[in-house]
This record gives C-alpha cells, structure tokens and sequence, in this order.
C-alpha cells in the first residue's frame, strides 16, 4: 500500500511539474502541429491522394497526433530526470522505498498523460480546420496512442538516465526521435517511396505505431494492424526490460 502510496505521489509530481509550464509543454506543440496540417495540407492537398475517399488533410491529421504523442512523452521522461541530475535534486527521487518497476510506472505514467493531453489537444484543434474526421475503430486509436506514448516515455527515461547534460538528450532528440519519426510515415503513405527508403521504413518500429494508429481512423493501411500491434508490443517490451534492467543497476542514478 505505501508503496502504491508513493509511486502515485511520484506520479503526481511528474504531471504537475509539466502543467505548471502548459504553455510550453502542451500549447507549443499543439501549435506546432498546426502549422505542419496548414502548411503541408495547402501545398499537397490537391496533388497527393493516399487513400480512397480520404483528403490529404484528412489523412494527415492522425500522423500529426501520433507525432505530438511520442515527441512529448519522450520530452517529458528525459528532461525531468537531466533537470533533476543538474539540479542536484535527484536524491530525493530517489530517497523514498520506491520499487524499480515503482519508479518506471510513475514516470512513464506521467509521460503517458502529457503524450495523450498534447494528442488529444491537436485533434481538437484540428477540428476547426477540418470538421469531419472518420473514426473507424476507436478502440485501435485508443491502444496504439497509449502504446505510443509509454513506448516513447520509456525511451525517454533511458535517455534521461544515460545522458548527464541537456545537449546529450538533445542527441537522442534529434539524432533518433527525430529522424524515426519523420521516416515514420506521419506525412505520406510508406507505398510511395522508392524502394530504399520503403525498406528503411520497414524495419522503423515508429511506422508501425503511426500505421496502427492510422487504421482506427480510416480502417485502411500500409500494414495489417494485428503486424503493427504485434510489433509494436514487441517494441514497448523490449524497451521496458531494458529500462528496468538499467535502474536496478543503479547506473548514473545510484552510482
């Protein structure tokens, strides 16, 4: 019980050090999504038709959600735990008789909620400019969102851990996140790239997260999604053995 107790305190404390900056941490993003959907929807809208019956804005919409979703659940892991190693107050994180899987469960569950309040605010958003989104399956927007955003947040705490200095998670930022999520699929149908770069987006775990995502909108995608599921569970596990194996260690927290 205390330890439940603790991880929720540690949890609350994660949600309410992003929402007290919300305009940085959720408006920004929100914003910047936008100004993707207007600029790119404007310039392609009439030139590519990806599938039947969908508009280019239409269509564009889920993979600027996704994109918000995992570029802030990532956000949110590792610049708490480098803020709080610069700051020095990393010790009292790491005081209270928290479990490691106690830990993992309140700091990715805080990465969780901002991944799904950012996603959930484009959507809204996007409903100015775009009145009719088709939702075909609600429940695979659902999964593949809050897959997503732990996936991602779990990334994030490994950064976090490993990095000691700002510019370190900055590698990560735009040296991996940045890079996967654009090869990703969120702007275009993987069916339409030359064969190098469709292969490159084959072995991409975030495509199938995109994909899967896509599907519950339009119920039609590049892959099946029970693959995409799969894949994307395979991913998320993996990364959570890893995050687990690595703060039981104690490597750059406790030692």
């Amino acid at each position: 019980m205390n330890n439940l107790y603790g991880i929720y305190t540690l949890f609350k404390k994660e949600v309410l050090r992003f929402s007290k900056v919300g305009l940085q941490t959720l408006g920004a993003p929100i914003v910047s999504s936008l100004l993707y959907l207007l600029i790119f929807s404007n310039v392609l809208q009439d030139k590519i038709n990806i599938y039947p019956g969908v508009s280019y804005m239409q269509f564009l919409i889920p993979g600027l959600i996704m994109m918000g979703i995992m570029q802030n659940a990532f956000a949110n892991t590792s610049s708490s735990l480098i803020q709080s190693k610069i700051a020095e107050n990393i010790i009292f994180i790491l005081l209270p008789p928290l479990s490691n899987l106690g830990f993992f469960i309140a700091f990715v569950g805080a990465a969780l909620i901002r991944g799904l309040m950012v996603g959930l605010g484009i959507f809204i958003c996007a409903l100015i400019f775009v009145p009719t989104i088709p939702i075909y399956g609600l429940l695979w927007i659902v999964l593949f969102a809050i897959i997503s955003g732990a996936t991602l947040g779990t990334l994030g705490l490994i950064a976090g851990i490993v990095a000691e200095k700002f510019d370190q998670t900055s590698l990560f930022q735009n040296f991996i996140i940045m890079p996967l999520t654009f090869l990703s699929g969120v702007f275009y149908s993987i069916q339409k790239l030359p064969t190098f770069w469709y292969t490159i987006s084959q072995v991409n775990p975030f495509f199938y997260l995109v994909d899967g995502f896509r599907y519950g909108f339009f119920g039609q995608s590049d892959i099946q999604p029970s693959i995409s599921l799969e894949i994307s569970l395979v991913f998320f596990m993996s990364l959570t053995i890893i995050a687990i194996l690595v703060l039981k260690s104690g490597y750059k927290l406790r030692s």
